[in-house]
């Protein structure tokens, strides 16, 4: 997948992300006041970014490997197609997301419910890291965060798999990652002035309308890139 091909993706996944905030804020913040990862004092900016750093690069290799193993898995099996169904199922599932912040839909519960029982396992981890005091202890602590069962992050393994490499993974779930950083940034810092605006129910009714036009846009991007390839198609066979 070259450049212009990722592109698209690149900027679906930071736009989740970033319209996507006030989800991530609501599943993570609680947990992390409880692990101790809302610090405060001297030290809060960088343990704030030693945390998110952490978080953000599970998100990558997360992705890397998806994307790696499960994408090559599926050419080498020569399922026809997969990429784009894939993305298909994807856009599907930001529609869901927008739902749910939208008209509070809870559908995308049974989702993340998949992931509870690694979570259940890798949460003894991140209460291990968020005792080790210092550097070291914030960063392993953003690294088990990637594991935490969550819809949106699972949706944007699902569009990281469906660019089929390893690189392109990767700089998929960066993107995503990156686009989390204004909410997550202000949940380590701060959380409660943050809190207060992601809550409001205006701010959720509009984080979850444009993840609805967002997954509508993936889908005419997909319609577009299909039938701009049916049209060469036609055109070489009747030339």
């Amino acid at each position: 997948m070259n450049l212009a091909e990722w592109l698209p993706i690149g900027v679906t996944a930071f736009l989740a992300g970033l319209l996507g905030g006030g989800h991530c804020f609501g599943m993570c913040a609680g947990i992390a006041g409880g692990l101790g990862a809302l610090s405060t004092g001297r030290g809060a900016w960088v343990s704030a970014l030693l945390f998110n750093g952490g978080r953000v690069l599970s998100y990558a290799l997360l992705g890397a490997v998806f994307a790696g193993v499960l994408g090559q898995a599926a050419e080498a099996l020569g399922v026809p197609g997969w990429s784009r169904g894939l993305r298909a199922v994807t856009a599907v599932l930001i529609a869901m997301v927008g739902l749910r912040f939208t008209f509070d839909w809870q559908g995308l519960a049974r989702i993340e419910r998949l992931g509870a029982g690694l979570w259940a396992r890798i949460s003894p981890l991140a209460r291990r890291a968020a005792s080790r005091p210092g550097f070291f202890g914030r960063f392993a602590l953003g690294l088990t965060w990637g594991f935490l069962p969550c819809g949106l992050v699972y949706t944007m393994l699902l569009t990281a798999t469906s660019t089929g490499s390893a690189p392109s993974g990767f700089l998929t779930m960066l993107a995503f990652g990156l686009g989390t950083l204004p909410a997550l940034l202000g949940m380590t810092l701060w959380a409660p002035a943050l809190a207060g605006f992601l809550q409001e129910r205006g701010t959720r009714r509009l984080v979850g309308m444009g993840l609805l036009l967002l997954a509508a846009w993936t889908l005419l991007v997909l319609w577009g890139l299909g039938g701009g390839l049916e049209h060469a198609h036609h055109g070489m066979h009747h030339g």
